[in-house]
């Protein structure tokens, strides 16, 4: 301590008073560290699971932050010898100067007691889509899905997002609650298909690789319902019926876990290519053009249609 002291003194030329605070500062921040280190250290030896040490280093950072100001505050400022004065001061100083910063606090302490999300939910906030991988005083981080990249995977991008938006956008969380999502699988085909046995084909595919679901879902309702008015009267992948312009529209609807939405609808996909080729009476309906020759058809001529050798021609899209 007095080698320090003559240092500071010999080549800054502060007085007695301030060098010692600034020395007392210097060891209270390394003695806080190490304490946080070696509280860290124990603790790991103890517990291998990821999430529980992840709690733990947010834990203990907040509580000897806590703890640093405090200390540090009674050092350089003769007020600071209550941590109601302490805790005043700060206050008023961050209602006047850090409003955004405040009203993130308060977003943190919402989702900390309120939890609309945990580490490791995927959420979508406003437009922007992820997986929750860390959060703080401040913030919270997404791993971003979705965007340029289909079926909600990952695009690699970090986006960090104030803990104020949690009052100011829509918030959706796909793994509270209900734990499911409900997936829809368009299949269109030509109206001279047999869209019948189309149907059928498409439903026993559905089931092959999501009926397993039905059951763990059902459980999962029950225990979403103690907490939310959640309820449905048919889980089972079923296959709905409708007429576009193109053709007969097939739309499978199944359950998958949010994060096998890309994976389901490959498998799904690639039995029905391998199904529908084996079948030829079902054809996949595109965009095409057909011309009609109402001559050559045996169609009646539209009035004001004279010449037999150049028959009026009509195009469908």
């Amino acid at each position: 301590m007095n080698d320090i002291s003559k240092w500071f003194s010999n080549n800054l030329d502060l007085s007695q008073q301030l060098q010692s605070d600034i020395v007392a500062t210097i060891i209270t921040i390394i003695l806080l560290w190490l304490a946080r280190k070696l509280i860290l250290k124990l603790i790991f030896r103890q517990i291998e699971d990821v999430r529980v040490q992840y709690r733990w280093r947010k834990i203990t950072t907040y509580v000897t932050t806590g703890i640093g100001f405090f200390l540090i505050g009674r050092i350089w400022f003769s007020g600071f010898q209550s941590i109601s004065t302490f805790l005043g001061i700060l206050s008023a100083g961050l209602a006047i100067a850090l409003q955004d910063l405040i009203i993130n606090m308060a977003g943190w302490a919402f989702i900390l007691s309120r939890r609309p999300f945990k580490v490791g939910d995927r959420i979508q906030i406003g437009e922007t889509r992820g997986d929750v991988i860390d959060q703080r005083i401040f913030m919270f981080t997404l791993m971003e899905v979705g965007n340029w990249v289909d079926a909600e995977q990952s695009t690699g991008r970090i986006i960090h997002i104030p803990n104020g938006k949690i009052f100011k956008e829509p918030l959706a969380n796909y793994n509270e609650g209900f734990e499911y999502l409900w997936n829809e699988i368009p299949v269109l085909i030509t109206f001279e298909s047999d869209w019948k046995k189309a149907k059928t084909i498409l439903l026993d595919i559905a089931h092959k690789h999501a009926a397993h679901l039905s059951g763990a879902a059902e459980q999962k309702i029950k225990q979403a319902a103690r907490k939310f008015m959640i309820f449905y009267n048919k889980l089972t992948p079923i296959v709905y019926t409708s007429v576009r312009d193109s053709g007969v529209l097939l739309t499978i609807r199944f359950l998958c876990e949010p994060r096998y939405r890309r994976t389901r609808e490959q498998s799904i996909w690639e039995d029905i290519l391998d199904e529908f080729s084996k079948h030829v009476d079902i054809d996949f309906a595109y965009p095409t053009q057909r011309f009609f020759n109402h001559h050559q058809e045996g169609k009646i001529a539209q009035s004001g249609t004279t010449d037999s050798t150049n028959p009026e021609q009509k195009k469908e899209e």
